[in-house]
C-alpha cells in the first residue's frame, strides 16, 4: 500500500532537527549537500543519544533571525504536506535561538505567526509546543513555561522538557511544571528513552504528564503499564529514532507493537525528520513490514494521538471526524 495516502497525526516533532537541504541551502548557499549529509543527517546506528544529539547544533546558526524561523517553519509544514498529514505539533525551544539578539518572546512570535501562515496555506491543523532542556536551569525552565502562559489563545499550546544530561533531570524543573499544572498548561515530557524505566516513574510522579515522549522502556514494568493505562497517558512513539540512538538493536527489537498490543495509547511520531532521515510515512511501512501493522492499526493510533493533542474539544472532534473520512476515503 501508499502509505502517503493516509491521513496523519504527528504530536512528536522537533521543529530544529527537521530542516530539509532546500531551506538550509537557501539559508545559507555555501552549505553543500555532502556537508548537509555529514552534519545534520546521523548515521542510521549512533553509539547513543549524546552522540545522535550531536547533529542538532548544526540547525541553530539557521535560526536566529524571524526571517530564518519563518522559513524553516514553512519548510517543515511543506515536509509535512507531503505525508498527507492532518494535524501535528511542532515543538522547539526558543531559548536556542536568541544568540543574533532575539528575545526569547520574538522567537515564540515569529514561529507563532509563520504556523498561523503555514496552516492557512496548507490546511494542515498545527500546534507549538515550547521546550526546556534538561540542561535548563529552573529559572530558564520557568521563562519557557511562562511564555506558553503569555501566548495562550495562540498557535501555541504545550510545553515540554527535552534534550540529554547526565545525573538528575527533574528537580531543577519541578516549579515549572507545577506553574504548568497551577496555569492549566497542557505539557509533555521526555522520558523512558534511554534512561529505563525509573525515569519514566520519576517522571511521572514528579511531573505528572498526560503525554510521554517516547516512554517506550514503560514495557519493562507491569505495573507502570498498569498505570499508564489507568491514567490515560498517551506514548509519543518514535521507533526509528531509539534505534537510531542504540535503545534497541533493530526494529524488530523496539516494543511499540507491544506497547500497542497491551492497550497502551501510543502514537506513531519520526521525531527529527533530518536527524533521523526518514518520513512519518516511511515510518508506516516500517511498521508494516516489521509488525504487520495496517491500515487499521494506524486509524487507532492517529485516534489516540488526537485524542491526547492539545487541542480545544472542538477542534478535537472535527480532527476526529476528518480522520475517519480520510481512512474511509484512502481504503
Amino acid at each position: 500500500m501508499d502509505w502517503t495516502v493516509l491521513p496523519k497525526v504527528e504530536l512528536h516533532l522537533h521543529l530544529d532537527c527537521s530542516l530539509s537541504y532546500a531551506v538550509v541551502s537557501q539559508i545559507d548557499p555555501s552549505i553543500t549537500l555532502e556537508e548537509y549529509r555529514t552534519n545534520f543527517i546521523a548515521p542510521a546506528k549512533c553509539l547513543d543519544l549524546a552522540d545522535f544529539l550531536k547533529r542538532a547544533p548544526s540547525s541553530y546558526p539557521l535560526m536566529q533571525t524571524e526571517e530564518q524561523l519563518r522559513l524553516v517553519t514553512l519548510d517543515l509544514f511543506e515536509q509535512l504536506r507531503g505525508d498527507h498529514m492532518l494535524y501535528a505539533e511542532i515543538r522547539f525551544a526558543p531559548l536556542l535561538h536568541t544568540e543574533k539578539g532575539l528575545s526569547a518572546r520574538q522567537v515564540v512570535a515569529s514561529v507563532e505567526a509563520a504556523t498561523a501562515e503555514a496552516v492557512r496555506s496548507t490546511g494542515i491543523e498545527a500546534r507549538l509546543i515550547l521546550c526546556t532542556l534538561r540542561y535548563y536551569s529552573a529559572a530558564q525552565s520557568l521563562e519557557t513555561v511562562r511564555l506558553v502562559e503569555d501566548f495562550r489563545g495562540t498557535y501555541v499550546a504545550g510545553f515540554d522538557i527535552a534534550a540529554d544530561k547526565p545525573g538528575n533531570v527533574i528537580d531543577a524543573h519541578i516549579p515549572a511544571f507545577q506553574y504548568a499544572r497551577d496555569k492549566g498548561i497542557p505539557f509533555t515530557a521526555h522520558a523512558g528513552e534511554t534512561r529505563g524505566v525509573e525515569n519514566v516513574w520519576d517522571t511521572v510522579r514528579h511531573f505528572a504528564p498526560s503525554r510521554i515522549g517516547h516512554g517506550v522502556s514503560s514495557i519493562q514494568d507491569p505495573a507502570l503499564l498498569q498505570h499508564l493505562r489507568q491514567e490515560q497517558i498517551h506514548l509519543e512513539a518514535c521507533p526509528t529514532c531509539n534505534v537510531q540512538t542504540n535503545c534497541y538493536d533493530t526494529y524488530a527489537d523496539h516494543p511499540i507493537d507491544r506497547l500497542y498490543q497491551a492497550g497502551i495509547s501510543v502514537g506513531v511520531n519520526t521525531d527529527t525528520r533530518t536527524i533521523n532521515h526518514i518520513t512519518l510515512s516511511q515510518e508506516y511501512a516500517k511498521l508494516h513490514e516489521t509488525f504487520g501493522w495496517d491500515a487499521k492499526s494506524f486509524y487507532n493510533c492517529n485516534r489516540n494521538a488526537l485524542q491526547a493533542a492539545f487541542v480545544p474539544d472542538d477542534v478535537r472532534k472535527q480532527l476526529l471526524a476528518r480522520l475517519a473520512e480520510g481512512y474511509q476515503r484512502a481504503l
